[in-house]
């Protein structure tokens, strides 16, 4: 549900909605065999790549498209409600290169992460520590002009697939960020089975004396937090909009099927307790809409939006949550087989509950802004 996305080019949307469509149904084949099998569709991912579809928040001048968190919110959402692999983790790259990178960093990487040549993963999570960065064991220390990375990551979405990926580390100067290919000696990746996410497989990642130099830095030492923030604040938008994407395919499907289902002399859309479900569903889901797309608006004119972001995810979790479960009400006994969709949709909604930022620390957030506000953020 696009309800008030301010694009750079109105036109671009529907252009890129059948873009979407139609790499969706040439590349069903490998899309049915990895969602099966929780493996990364590659061949498709290449093939978004070669028709523009994964940089639509890079400049012109590195082969994207150059829009900003609208873009970005209109392709995450069509490409789950359609069943395309989500870009969402490699947005969340672009953005950090863009933000942060050398010239030289983004000569080596932004091109290929563009055209879908090269895979990039986020190495932050880790046995004891997820949303706790303060936590984290992994170290970075120097010797010579080159640092030494030592460490678990798990949690890695794309780690067993990705040709460069951002560790998180903690350095003598503080939390500091590192871009390391994965083909380093040291770097060692295994996969771990999630319910959700089929299509962004995660891996178990190890780091054992992994040696790069002083230019895989990305920002200076001990600007770990500020890099980490400057990029998650606004990829909560991605796992929203993935979120919105799955629940409306969910419920699409779901009503599609009940429009046409007999019951006695009615269809079971005829009853009015399904319209009622229909109905509290996409309202639901139209509200967390209006939320994102407040949110995407306010990081596209570069004003505060932290709050926003966090607010929309967890509105888009209520309602994808609720539609998720409703559609089984939809759809009866039909729904309840593996070779159907909605209970797959169950478990990528319940993933991306957890996945960028919980429910929980989304509302302590939200609720500590509240409390820090001498208005109530409005209330009063």
């Amino acid at each position: 549900m696009y309800v008030n996305l301010n694009y750079k080019d109105p036109a671009w949307a529907e252009a890129t909605l059948k873009l979407v469509q139609d790499i969706a149904v040439d590349c069903e084949e490998e899309l049915s065999h990895c969602e099966s099998e929780g493996r990364f569709p590659a061949e498709t991912y290449k093939e978004m790549g070669r028709r523009g579809l994964l940089g639509v928040i890079t400049p012109e001048e590195w082969g994207g498209y150059g829009g900003d968190a609208p873009e970005y919110c209109f392709t995450t959402e069509a490409m789950t409600r359609y069943n395309l692999v989500s870009s969402q983790v490699q947005i969340q790259g672009m953005r950090w290169m863009l933000q942060w990178a050398t010239p030289e960093q983004k000569e080596k990487y932004l091109r290929g992460m563009v055209n879908g040549t090269i895979v990039f993963s986020e190495s932050i999570s880790e046995p004891g520590a997820g949303s706790s960065l303060k936590k984290l064991n992994t170290t970075a220390r120097r010797s010579g002009g080159d640092w030494l990375i030592n460490g678990e990551k798990i949690h890695i979405n794309l780690g067993a697939e990705s040709h460069v990926t951002l560790v998180y580390a903690m350095a003598e100067e503080g939390l500091t960020s590192f871009l390391v290919d994965t083909d380093l000696p040291g770097v060692s990746r295994k996969h771990s089975a999630p319910l959700g996410y089929r299509f962004l497989p995660t891996a178990d990642m190890s780091f054992n004396d992994v040696r790069v130099p002083n230019s895989a830095l990305l920002g200076a030492p001990g600007q770990g937090m500020e890099t980490f923030l400057s990029t998650f604040n606004v990829s909560r938008l991605g796992n929203a909009s993935e979120l919105i994407g799955h629940a409306t395919r969910g419920l699409a499907l779901a009503t599609d099927y009940a429009k046409g289902r007999n019951v006695g002399n009615n269809k079971v859309t005829d009853f009015q307790g399904i319209q009622w479900t229909l109905a509290d569903c996409y309202s639901s889901l139209y509200g967390a809409s209006l939320a994102r797309d407040h949110a995407a608006n306010l990081v596209k004119a570069g004003q505060e939006h932290a709050f926003a972001t966090s607010l929309a995810k967890k509105m888009a979790v209520e309602a994808a949550e609720k539609t998720a479960n409703e559609c089984f009400a939809l759809t009866g006994g039909y729904g309840l087989y593996r070779d159907k969709p909605w209970g797959q949709l169950l478990l990528e909604i319940k993933t991306l509950r957890i996945a960028g930022g919980s429910v929980e620390i989304l509302r302590n957030y939200v609720a500590q802004q509240i409390l820090k506000d001498e208005h109530l953020k409005g209330m009063k």
